[in-house]
């Protein structure tokens, strides 16, 4: 089933509005779910509304409130919480404009993907998308969505515009609280340097792919072997993860350098084998050219006879 936007409106800048479509860019139905089963009917257990003392209670009784105190709440209406609904606006203006990296990743929320609703507005969004590649620029705005105002973000993202909601200041925690426990110290120089090392024979360009969820794969797997079945009970196997933490004190520089001899064998091995192969499609190749070359020269006699 193609996937359905999530809101259709204006992206303006300045003057200048073009008809945009928003597309969640996470597929949240991949991940697994699941429901409380009573076992011995097979049947999904409902949660019924209770109130401690009083018992089950009519959904109509049920009002929304935000606590003030101890078992102190301020109840609201519908009507109350319609008085101040946020209506979702149809139009996103830029209207601030920030280098591309001066964000700090931990206000990013969720992504979404924006396209032009049509031809005729394609042509406005690629000015605007190559306008935000060539000053290296994020756009800031604020979009009316789903009852809540979010702030965001829009930026390029390959040959098209992806736009990010952030969260606000409020909702963010101040690092210092938490950072100030960890010192400020420099760690030895030497040790940074292999460690450096390290990071440097391990450095790869970001392939998403190469990544997998193993758990989520092993509960799949789980589950197709169950299917058809009732009842029974699955035994986990523990692999040997130990807890704690070892009784001896390893030497860190001696682990760092171990660390950084063992990705050299790898590199290294990795080279040689390349090297040997190479050599080996080197040999073959030149043999391959003698016999051509050989053949080439006995059909050049073997026409030149039957010329004469």
């Amino acid at each position: 089933m193609a996937p359905r936007s999530v809101w259709k409106g204006q992206l303006r800048l300045s003057l200048v509005s073009i008809p945009v479509e928003l597309y969640s860019a996470v597929d949240r139905g991949s991940a697994l779910s699941f429901r409380q089963i009573h076992a011995p009917s097979g049947k999904p257990v409902r949660h019924e509304k209770v109130v401690p003392g009083i018992g089950p209670v009519d959904a109509d009784d049920i009002r929304k409130g935000y606590e003030v105190g101890e078992d102190d709440y301020v109840l609201l209406t519908d009507d109350d919480l319609a008085e101040v609904k946020l209506e979702s606006r149809k139009t996103l203006e830029l209207m601030q404009f920030v280098g591309a990296c001066e964000i700090p990743p931990i206000y990013f929320d969720r992504p979404y993907y924006i396209l032009p609703q049509d031809d005729l507005a394609e042509d406005a969004y690629r000015v605007v998308r190559d306008a935000l590649q060539r000053t290296e620029t994020v756009g800031l705005g604020q979009l009316a969505m789903r009852g809540k105002e979010h702030l965001v973000a829009v930026r390029p993202c390959d040959n098209a515009l992806m736009l990010e909601t952030l969260r606000y200041e409020s909702e963010v925690r101040d690092a210092h609280d938490f950072f100030a426990k960890v010192s400020e110290k420099s760690a030895d120089e030497e040790m940074v340097d292999v460690a450096a090392q390290i990071i440097g024979r391990k450095r790869k360009p970001f392939e998403a792919d190469a990544f997998h969820d193993s758990y989520a794969e092993a509960l799949r797997d789980l589950i197709d072997r169950r299917k058809g079945k009732r009842g029974g009970r699955v035994k986990v196997e523990d692999e040997g993860r130990g807890g704690g933490r070892p009784d001896n004190v390893v030497d860190l520089m001696s682990t760092l350098k171990q660390s950084l001899e063992k990705t050299g064998k790898g590199a290294r091995g990795k080279a040689s084998a390349s090297k040997s192969s190479a050599s080996k499609s080197t040999s073959k190749a030149s043999t391959s050219k003698s016999s051509g070359s050989s053949g080439g020269s006995k059909g050049g006699a073997s026409k030149a006879r039957k010329s004469a």
